[in-house]
Formats: C-alpha cells, structure tokens, sequence
C-alpha cells in the first residue's frame, strides 16, 4: 500500500509528533519541517501497552492545545494504526495494539501512526535530504537496523507492517551463529552489521564498546577497521541488492553509527565492488535524530487532510 502526501512542508497549524523508543520518548510540536518545542521521558518498564500509552499521552498532553493533529512514530509492525512488536523483549504484550485510536482519544485530536524508520523515512524525503529523488531510501545503524522507502513519490507501505524490514534480510554470519542452510550460515543483517553487533564485537576485542572501536577505526587501528568494514560492507551489499530490485537511486544514513562519515565512507568504498547502476548515492541524513519526528507529523497531516 502507498500514500501520498505534498512535498511541500509549509504548514498553517502546527502538529504534534510523538517517537516512542524502547528507551525513550519523545513528544514535539513541528510547523514547517522545523521542531517547534520538545519534551522527553524514559519508556516505562516493562514497556506494556497501556504503561506506554499512559506515559505518551501525559508527556504530551501539554503540547496537544496548540496543535491541529498528532502522529506517532514507533518501533514494531505497523499497519492501519495498529501495533504488533517485532522484538517481544522490549515491547512485552504489543498484540495487535490500536495506538492511534487510544492516542487520539486520549490527546482529543486526530491520530496517525507509522513505524519509527518509516516516520524518519518520509520526514527526510519530505523535508531532509530526499529532495530531488522519486526513489529513495533512509537507513538506520543504531541498537538494530530499520529501514523506510519512498517509491514513485510514495511512501511505501505494506498492508502486514513489515515493509522494508532490512535488519532481518539475511547475509554470512560472521560474529554470530547462524543455522545451516543449503547457503551456508546466515544471520539477519543487524546481528552483523547495527551498532548492538559492534558493540559486542567491540568487547570481544578489548574495546570499551562500539564508539570507542569506531573512533579507533577512523584513527587507523587496522584491527578495530577490519570489524567496521564488516558492518558497512553488510549493509551495503543489502543497499545493492535494493537498487537492483526496486531501482532506490539515493540512500540516506539515520542512527548513532549510520550518521558517523567513517562509517558513510566505509559503505560507499564497500559500493565500490558492485556495478554502478547498482551503487546509488549515499548522503547522512540531514535531519538528524527528529527525521521521525518530522515524519510523522507530516504523516498526521496528510492524514487530517484526507
């Protein structure tokens, strides 16, 4: 399924946003692809629906005066404002979960809801650096990898919620055990490749953790380069594999990994190696950590409008 909305980001109300995180989150009011005013609060644990959904509409009750909608961006399978978490673990008893109308009516306002790497998807096209693109891609390297796509203009959007989901396609498992296939061993793309994956083989090799690996990486320590490689070189045989299917001609890099220009650099080197009609321009996204945001309060008024 797709949908459509102007890719001018001139508003005359102003929206609320909200991006709702394992961790943390988020609520702002955007006018003009520009965050207005923000407020942050941890995720309750454990993260169940009606803690989370409670603590969302109380964080931003405040703001929801002054705004003519809201959307929300949020991990997990999303479809027709409804959510089933992808990872149990953080999200325990999301089933199914209708989160924009329980929003709404607890905010008093129209509600719309997209995945979170989906939110920040069309908030870049729409208002960061997917301008000038019909075909495009945003990417996140953080705790895992998600992913968005704006096809034709349009953001695409699977009736199951699981569009785009590159964290779970498949690549060699390198630092982690994959099953045997009649291809060898696999593992999902994040477990190689997201700043979790990094993390972990950072430890191994006596890194305090993924940054510190990364820096040392970027300041010529071939044995911490040789594992930031391996997590670009992944990522960018997937973003290959995406331009030779749907013909994606610009990738933008989201998330504490993706937005580093070592790690930019590393996946367009790793590009390299394949033909050119294959390697599509890879930028850093332009708006940072409040593309979701931004997204989805484009997304809430395209919805209000109809």
């Amino acid at each position: 399924m797709t949908a459509d909305l102007p890719r001018s980001s001139a508003l005359t109300s102003p929206l609320l946003a909200l991006d709702i995180g394992g961790t943390s989150m988020r609520a702002a009011l955007v006018q003009g692809g520009q965050v207005l005013e923000r407020v942050e609060a941890r995720t309750p644990r454990p993260a169940t629906p009606d803690a989370v959904i409670e603590a969302a509409i109380a964080l931003a009750r405040p703001l929801a005066a002054r705004a003519a909608a809201v959307g929300v961006a949020c991990a997990g399978a999303v479809a027709r404002g409804r959510v089933t978490a992808t990872a149990t673990h953080t999200f325990p008893g999301w089933v199914d979960i209708p989160l924009a109308e329980r929003l709404g009516a607890g905010l008093g306002l129209p509600c719309a809801a997209l995945n979170d790497a989906r939110a920040a998807a069309w908030g870049e096209y729409a208002a960061g650096s997917g301008g000038g693109t019909t075909e495009f891609m945003f990417v996140t390297i953080s705790t895992g990898v998600g992913a968005g796509l704006v096809l034709g203009g349009k953001l695409h959007l699977a009736a199951n919620g699981l569009d785009a989901e590159l964290g779970f396609v498949t690549v060699p498992a390198h630092w982690n055990a994959g099953a045997p296939t009649p291809a060898g061993r696999l593992a999902p793309l994040e477990f190689e490749s997201s700043g979790t994956a990094l993390n972990a083989r950072a430890v191994t090799l006596g890194f305090a953790d993924a940054r510190s690996l990364c820096d040392a990486a970027e300041a010529g320590d071939a044995t911490a380069d040789a594992e930031y490689r391996h997590s670009a070189a992944g990522l960018a045989w997937k973003i290959a594999d995406i331009a030779a299917l749907i013909g994606v001609t610009r990738v933008a890099l989201g998330g504490s990994v993706g937005l580093r220009p070592g790690y930019r650099t590393r996946v367009q080197e790793a590009l390299a190696a394949f033909p050119e009609r294959y390697r599509p321009e890879v930028v850093h996204a332009a708006l940072g950590a409040d593309a979701g945001l931004i997204g989805a309060a484009l997304w809430a008024a395209r919805s209000a409008n109809g």
